[in-house]
């Protein structure tokens, strides 16, 4: 069995879980650590939906909740949380958690292509049905959207540079594994202040690419909304700052009553708050946690409710 370590966990369900009784959604299914938690917390009555778009992860993560009769697990995106209900006839939820980015799973096997320190074929695919691979992307992808994607969802200073040497180096020989272009990019660029590797920020780039986790991030989150009730919350655990931005902005438009401009004397826009945000700021990991699991040092829970 693979052993996994959920990230805020206890806070996480803590701040999710309000009602017993109620139906849940874990969007982020994973090795289901944060689902075995939620459904401890629920009675008999309450019911757990789990998501998840790695069928190998499911495999896996199903074999802790083999006690619990309460939970549906579902392979699926979570952008497509909307289509998931209605297939299960549920018009209302109580609550949705979200554990955004790659896995301990999808980062440790070696042969799904996500790390750059592990020989493997540019892979990178969260779910392994979906066609676009990193490969596709490194060796396919024009110089121009290489350098703007690096740039943009690595946050990577050296992007041009980056961009220009992939495509200079594919004109000879196609890049086909991870570490090809580790070792392409770590001649290049300088180690990071922070002790990071050198080609972290354009794995994350490609990886976000690949599986399109931003705008996954963004439909969800307001597919998400119009299925919870009165008082249910939204939990989402970001790792960077590119998804805590979305969450963090997404949180902020829909806690404000009116959007119009400030020279406009009377509200025109119609716009009503739907959400309360609990988390003024969000809650990161203690020092003990850290310390145990050191890949929890970046994440950030937000967490507001529905009006």
């Amino acid at each position: 069995m693979y052993e996994h370590i959920p990230v805020l966990l206890e806070e996480s369900v803590f701040f999710l879980v309000t009602n017993p009784d109620g139906i849940y959604v874990d969007a982020t299914f994973g090795l289901g650590g944060h689902s075995k938690r939620i459904l401890e917390k629920l009675s008999d009555k309450g019911f757990l939906i789990a998501i998840d778009r790695d069928l190998e992860a499911i495999e896996l993560g199903k074999r802790k909740l083999k006690v619990h009769k309460n939970v549906k697990i579902v392979h699926s995106s979570f952008s497509k949380v909307d289509e998931v209900l209605k297939g299960l006839g549920i018009e209302k939820i109580d609550g949705i958690l979200f554990d955004f980015g790659v896995s301990s799973l999808q980062l440790d096997k070696q042969e799904r292509g996500f790390s750059y320190n592990k020989e493997a074929f540019l892979d990178m695919r969260m779910d392994t049905t979906s066609k676009l691979t990193a490969y596709d992307v490194v060796n396919f992808y024009s110089q121009k959207d290489l350098e703007k994607i690096i740039r943009e969802y690595g946050e990577e200073r050296f992007a041009r540079r980056i961009a220009k040497a992939i495509v200079e180096r594919r004109s000879k020989k196609p890049i086909e594994t991870t570490t090809e272009l580790s070792n392409l990019i770590s001649s290049l660029v300088p180690r990071p202040k922070d002790g990071s590797h050198p080609a972290q920020r354009t794995f994350q780039a490609i990886r976000i690419e690949v599986n399109g986790e931003l705008d996954e991030i963004k439909i969800a989150l307001e597919k998400s909304l119009r299925f919870l009730r009165s008082g249910g919350r939204i939990c989402a655990i970001s790792f960077h700052s590119l998804e805590d931005r979305i969450v963090k902005e997404f949180f902020k438009f829909h806690s404000l009553e009116c959007v119009c401009p400030k020279d406009i004397p009377v509200c025109v826009c119609g716009k009503k708050k739907e959400l309360n945000i609990i988390t003024k700021k969000p809650i990161t990991p203690s020092k003990e946690e850290i310390e145990k699991n050191k890949r929890s040092h970046s994440a950030k829970l937000r967490v507001a409710e529905k009006v």
